[in-house]
């Protein structure tokens, strides 16, 4: 144990001569690993943070919703063209069947998307709010959340009133510092009274929950205003149901689907004319997509590593050369051969240690300074930095094999002789 803790000394002491003693040619052979370190883990990173943006955004609804569309989300609809074009859309039929029948939904709502308009306010006016309705159930499913006001009552939500909530954004842009609850808008011509402000998405790229460019009023009064009854190819009326507590999602689905078939009374052997969705098959298509994405990143940085391995590699063989002698002298004092290659492997593994390190303080750095120029955060997890100095571990093995084999093979009186 003296003896291997001796080795790995000595080693750390010539790994820090090479670069201190040759610094021009330690620098241009140590790029290759800081580069290739920093691409791998640089991307990996990336995809890392985006990819933890969405899945939180995702899970904020939960694994207990079944949404009911017209359209699957796990199939690509232009494959699929003529069979979604003679579905008939979900609508608010719908949900009233569901929400009398289903036994094991704790509640069923639904939504549809009007599209975007313009909202007016005074001599202000903001151009393309996406206009949403839906039932009373939406803010508990969906879990909105207000930064101030309040939400429809049931009688707002039973007689369509002229109320609107509003997004952050949009409150922004048409009041600015004036507070916003009880003032009089217009939309499509209507005038509506201001009851809340949506609180306000953050920072996610792609958030589920995110109506901070959102209009939103109740559906008896959307109906006065838009056709809710349009059957376009994409749909965009959304029966949601959330089950039971206790119940399994599966037990959930099956009586949704049988209760569905029935309202649609569709024969025995005729198929669905509607999907059912839910976050696990979105879940699914991000593991593929961030899946190629880290393949990408191995790609880009692997080029740099392997001519950084081999950088490396050259190091080590000028390192053996010029210390000939030496390993002659040690070799005829009686020293083991696997001590002098150990001795050569462990220099070429600390000087890839010391690449990578350099490529990881790069990333943090990068990201840090980009966290805070985009307003997201992008961080370097302890797995990939663990990642990142495993593979300039491997990368110095590999690296330094062939050079101390070499060293490790001489013969001591040709070795001191040259």
């Amino acid at each position: 144990m003296k003896n291997v803790f001796k080795i790995f000394q000595e080693s750390i002491i010539q790994a820090v001569q090479q670069l201190v003693g040759n610094k021009l040619r330690s620098f241009l052979s140590l790029l290759g690993i800081t580069i290739g370190i920093f691409c791998i883990i640089g991307v990996l990173s990336a995809v890392d943070s985006l990819e933890d943006n969405i899945r939180s955004s995702i899970e904020q609804l939960g694994d207990d919703i079944l949404f009911v569309d017209k359209i699957s989300w796990g199939e690509d609809p232009g494959a699929n063209y003529f069979k979604y074009l003679r579905r008939p859309n979900v609508d608010h039929e719908d949900y009233e069947a569901m929400r009398e029948r289903l036994r094991t939904a704790e509640q069923v709502g639904f939504q549809v998307g009007v599209g975007s308009r313009t909202v007016k306010w005074r001599n202000n006016s903001v151009s393309g709010p996406y206009l949403l309705t839906g039932t009373k159930e939406l803010p508990s499913i969906l879990k909105m959340e207000l930064a101030k006001g309040r939400f429809f009552s049931p009688n707002e939500y039973r007689y369509g009133a002229n109320k609107i909530i509003i997004g952050t954004d949009v409150a922004e842009e048409l009041f600015g510092s004036i507070d916003p609850i009880g003032k009089t808008v217009k939309v499509s011509g209507r005038k509506m009274e201001v009851i809340g402000v949506f609180e306000k998405s953050g920072d996610s790229i792609v958030s589920i929950n995110n109506y901070d460019e959102v209009l939103m009023v109740p559906y008896e009064f959307a109906k006065k205003i838009a056709n809710l009854k349009s059957n376009s190819l994409f749909g965009s009326g959304s029966l949601m149901v959330k089950g039971r507590e206790g119940i399994p999602l599966e037990e959930v689905q099956a009586e949704l689907v049988g209760r569905m078939r029935a309202h649609r009374r569709l024969q025995p052997k005729e198929e669905n004319n509607f999907s059912i969705n839910q976050l696990s098959i979105i879940s699914n298509l991000l593991d593929s997509f961030f899946g190629v994405l880290n393949i990408l990143g191995f790609v880009i940085g692997g080029f740099a590593i392997f001519v950084g391995m081999f950088s490396v590699a050259n190091i080590m063989f000028v390192s053996v050369k010029e210390r000939t002698r030496i390993i002659g002298v040690k070799k005829a004092l009686g020293a083991k051969r696997w001590i002098i290659l150990s001795e050569f492997l462990i220099e070429a593994i600390i000087l890839c240690i010391m690449g990578g390190l350099v490529g990881l303080i790069l990333i943090g750095l990068i990201l840090a300074i980009l966290s805070r120029v985009i307003d997201f955060d992008l961080f370097l997890s302890i797995n990939n930095i663990i990642f990142g100095i495993s593979l300039s571990i491997v990368i110095g093995v590999l690296a330094g094999m062939i050079p101390a084999l070499r060293a490790s093979g001489m013969d001591p009186v040709d070795a001191m002789r040259s």
